[in-house]
């Protein structure tokens, strides 16, 4: 593997530590959570003791105050682990970054301090069982009444959804302007009307909890509103869309390296007609293409995270990264399977479950048709 230069020796220190908490608290249960559909809550407090949490906060709010590396080495080792359970990409990349660029300081003061310690875990909903990628036409509404919103309306494919003690709500504070009327809303899971649904039975990703989320006139205070005006909703989406589909990216790379490493041990320990399975030319040379597409896979990552930390990643920058990595990562899974043979199919074995748990890289996010069509604006 190519030299990777954008990590300082302070954080391979950190990425040291992430990769002994994940080798201690989470390779040896992930099994158990995939059967439970989520992952104990002991297990976010525990990573939050450890620092993987919201690295990004100030210290001021109970952070490390690290820059974005500190999160990309946690989605990083999270896919070098083959773990598709714990939620912290949503939680500390996602939901993080919003409360830092909008929320209003009691905001930040109420809520930072617990997302760093695992304390209180949080979603973001978005999509609608008739809304995807198109978040113009949500039809969630939160219309006003005295000093609070009232919100109306169903959310679904929700990540941490069983898990999370805050949500962020794109919602309609007025139906009438469209995307100009999109406002995001802060909502804490224990109010009246608030109710999660099932938790969704997925292809894969067994151990993330998925759901439905319900809302029924629940009223929140005009203070939850995060930024300070209405109608904001859609554009603060869109500032902050690049860093998820960056740290999709990583992930889905990090993912594509543990599948390549598994099926290269898997091939030149089996037998088939006297040699290895590696001794085949066809399987060094689809190993062969397989490598060269990790490595290129990691330089375009690392380019990003370099822009990214100046402040210069752009919305097709990320959708690139998305597009490419995550159609890759489809690649090298299903190549992975095939060099396995009859054993690839079988649940026990890792590859099988990389291949299940992969598939939807390319459509959370916004699928790759919406990538290519961000992309195709800029040309």
């Amino acid at each position: 593997m190519l030299t990777r230069n954008i990590y300082e020796p302070e954080h391979e220190m950190f990425r040291d530590a992430v990769r002994k908490f994940f080798q201690k608290e989470l390779t040896p249960f992930h099994g158990e959570w995939e059967k439970a559909g989520k992952v104990p809550r002991d297990f976010w407090r525990k990573a939050g003791e450890q620092g993987l949490l919201c690295p990004q906060v100030p210290e001021e709010y109970g952070g490390a105050g690290g820059d974005y590396r500190y999160l990309a080495i946690v989605d990083e080792e999270l896919g070098l682990a083959g773990a598709s359970g714990p939620g912290f990409a949503v939680h500390s990349d996602i939901v993080c970054g919003y409360m830092l660029k909008y929320a209003s300081e009691d905001q930040k003061r109420q809520w930072l301090p617990k997302m760093v310690t695992g304390e209180v875990v949080t979603a973001i909903a978005m999509t609608e069982p008739g809304t995807g990628s198109d978040l113009q036409g949500v039809k969630t509404t939160a219309l006003l009444d005295g000093n609070h919103y009232v919100v109306n309306g169903n959310k679904t494919f929700i990540s941490n959804g069983q898990n999370a003690d805050l949500v962020i709500v794109v919602a309609k504070t007025d139906p009438s302007l469209g995307a100009k009327g999109i406002s995001l809303l802060l909502v804490e899971a224990d109010r009246d009307g608030f109710a999660r649904g099932r938790n969704l039975d997925k292809m894969g990703m067994h151990a993330a909890d998925t759901s439905e989320l319900f809302f029924t006139d629940v009223r929140v205070p005009t203070s939850n509103l995060l930024g300070p005006e209405e109608g904001k909703g859609f554009a603060q989406l869109m500032s902050e869309l690049p860093q998820e589909r960056l740290g999709i990216a990583l992930n889905a790379q990090a993912v594509a390296q543990y599948a390549y490493d598994l099926t290269v041990a898997y091939v030149k320990e089996r037998k088939a007609f006297g040699k290895t399975v590696f001794d085949f030319q066809n399987t060094r040379f689809k190993l062969a293409e397989l490598k060269t597409q990790v490595e290129v896979g990691w330089a375009f990552c690392d380019k990003c995270i370099e822009h990214h930390l100046r402040h210069e990643l752009t919305a097709t920058d990320a959708a690139m990264a998305k597009l490419w990595v995550t159609e890759m990562l489809g690649r090298v899974v299903d190549e992975g399977v095939q060099l396995h043979g009859g054993y690839g199919f079988m649940n026990e074995y890792p590859i099988t479950r990389l291949y299940t748990d992969s598939r939807v890289q390319r459509i959370f996010g916004g699928t790759s048709e919406i990538m290519k069509e961000l992309i195709s604006r800029s040309i």
